[in-house]
C-alpha cells in the first residue's frame, strides 16, 4: 500500500498521546476513529484536542478556520472492531503493558483488512515482542512519538526482523505528507533512536550530580545554554562534521575512559524514587513543583518547540 492510498487511521487510545495523534492527522483531513475503553476518556480527549487546537490558533500555526472540520473527522467509539474494521492504517497508544499489546495486536490482524498496517506508539517494545502472538508480522511495526505529538515533529518508525518494507514505507510516506519528519530504524533496539540517545545523556547528568560535580539546576543550565541550543538546529553529527573528526577523535580518546558507563541505574536516581520524589506529579524531585511552575515551563517548552521548527 503507498502513502497516497492511506484514507482512514485508527487510534487505539485516547490518552496523553492518543488523542495528539488522531489530532494531528484529523487536522491533516484524514477520516480517523479513535477509541478507548470509556465514554469519560474519549470525552476527556476531545476537550483535550479543542484545548491544543486552540493552542495552536494562538501560536499562528493553523487559522480557526482550519480547525472547525476536526471534530467532524474524530470519531469517537469504545469499541475495538468498530474503530478498525476498515482502517488503512491503525495506531494503538494504550500504556506499556506487553500482554495488553500483545492481545490487541492479535485481535487487529483479525479485524483489519488484508492491507492495514498496525503500528504502535511504545517507547520501549519491541516490534518482534509486539507481534509475537499475530499472524501477518509483516505488517507490524513501531511508531513512537515524542511528546507533544502536535508540536514535536520527529517520529521514529521501527522495523521488526519480519516487517516488510512496504509497511515501513506507507508510514514512512503517510507521516511526511503530514509533516512529520520520521526515521526508519532499520533494525530493533532497546531504545531505539531517540531513546538511546536521551539515555546516554541521562545517565551522565546523574552522574554529575551523584558525585557532586554539579547540582541538577547547573547540569541543566549546562544544557540548554549550550548543548541543547545547537542540537535543536543541527544534529550532534552535523556540528562535530564542522569541527573535524580528528579534533573529535583526540578528545574522545582521553574523555570516553572517564564517562560514566555503569549497567545499572545510578542510586541517586533510585533514591528519589523511594522517597516519592518523583517531579512535577509529586511536588518535588530535583526541583520543587507547583501548579504554576509545572505549566510555565511547559508552556516554555511548546513555545519553543514552535520557535524551533522555522529553523529545522
Amino acid at each position: 500500500m503507498k502513502a497516497d492510498q492511506i484514507e482512514r487511521i485508527a487510534v487505539i487510545g485516547a490518552g496523553l498521546m492518543g488523542h495528539g495523534i488522531a489530532q494531528e492527522f484529523a487536522l491533516a483531513g484524514y477520516d480517523v476513529r479513535l477509541v478507548a475503553r470509556s465514554e469519560a476518556s474519549l470525552g476527556k480527549a476531545l476537550r483535550s484536542i479543542s484545548d491544543n487546537l486552540e493552542r495552536l490558533i494562538g501560536f499562528g500555526l493553523v487559522t480557526r478556520e482550519q480547525t472547525e472540520a476536526v471534530p467532524e473527522r474524530i470519531h469517537t467509539t469504545t469499541e475495538l472492531e468498530e474503530a478498525t474494521e476498515d482502517a488503512d492504517v491503525v495506531i494503538e497508544s494504550v500504556y506499556e503493558n506487553l500482554e495488553l499489546k500483545q492481545e490487541i495486536f492479535r485481535r487487529l490482524v483479525d479485524i483489519c483488512p488484508e492491507h492495514t498496517v498496525l503500528a504502535s506508539n511504545t517507547s520501549s517494545l519491541m516490534p518482534s515482542a509486539l507481534a509475537a502472538r499475530a499472524r501477518r508480522r509483516d505488517r507490524i511495526l513501531v511508531a513512537h512519538y515524542i511528546n507533544p505529538p502536535y508540536l514535536v515533529p520527529f517520529v521514529e518508525i521501527v522495523k521488526g526482523p519480519e516487517t516488510s518494507d512496504d509497511s515501513a514505507m506507507a508510514v514512512f510516506g503517510l507521516l511526511t505528507k503530514i509533516g512529520k519528519r520520521p526515521i526508519i530504524v532499520q533494525r530493533e533496539t532497546p531504545g531505539f533512536v531517540a531513546g538511546r540517545l536521551q539515555g546516554a545523556l541521562l545517565r551522565e547528568a546523574l552522574w554529575l550530580v551523584e558525585n557532586g560535580i554539579a547540582s541538577a539546576q547547573d547540569v541543566d543550565t549546562a544544557i540548554k545554554t549550550s548543548l541543547g541550543r545547537r542540537w535543536a538546529v543541527a544534529g550532534v553529527f552535523e556540528v562535530l562534521e564542522i569541527a573535524g573528526w580528528d579534533l573529535i577523535l583526540a578528545i574522545a580518546s582521553g574523555l570516553y575512559p572517564h564517562l560514566a558507563s555503569a549497567p545499572e541505574a545510578p542510586q541517586v536516581l533510585k533514591e528519589r524514587v523511594e522517597r516519592g520524589e518523583l517531579g512535577v506529579k509529586t511536588g518535588k524531585g530535583f526541583y520543587e513543583w507547583n501548579p504554576e511552575t509545572a505549566k510555565a515551563v511547559r508552556d516554555r517548552i511548546a513555545h519553543a518547540l514552535v520557535e524551533i521548527d522555522k529553523w529545522s
